[in-house]
């Protein structure tokens, strides 16, 4: 298979999507501590556990953000490597943009699951109050 300069340019869109999906999970996150903020000061400590996995899944979001741009960097050195004729060099680099994407794809569903852990504690809450 002849890798071209199209190809690494095929994942922009998709990687450019994913990293404003990350960036909107993560200012959704953010209001939520916003919002917790005053009640945690205030209120008994049953925060505790929500305030770790509110912390675990900004690191995790920490995370996917600087791989999925680690990914995008990856795709424009291999058009630079393909463009200036090292080809095995580009794809050696697109290789390594393919697994970022994924490493950052897995990431995110890491940070789905103890999203929806989270949802499901509160939802135990309503459903005991």
């Amino acid at each position: 298979m002849e890798l071209t300069l199209t190809t690494p340019a095929l994942l922009f869109p998709a990687i450019s999507l994913l990293l404003l999906a990350y960036t909107n999970r993560f200012l959704a996150v953010a209001a939520v501590i916003r919002a917790l903020h005053p009640q945690a000061r205030t209120g008994p400590g049953h925060f505790r556990e929500e305030l770790r996995s509110l912390r675990h899944r900004i690191d995790l979001i920490r995370w996917m953000q600087a791989v999925g741009v680690s990914s995008l960097f990856c795709c424009v050195l291999c058009m630079f490597l393909l463009f200036a004729g090292w080809v095995l060099a580009g794809q050696l680099v697109f290789g390594t943009a393919l697994l970022l994407l994924l490493a950052s794809l897995g990431l995110s569903v890491w940070e789905i699951h103890i999203s929806a852990r989270a949802l499901n504690l509160h939802l135990s809450d309503l459903e005991q109050g």
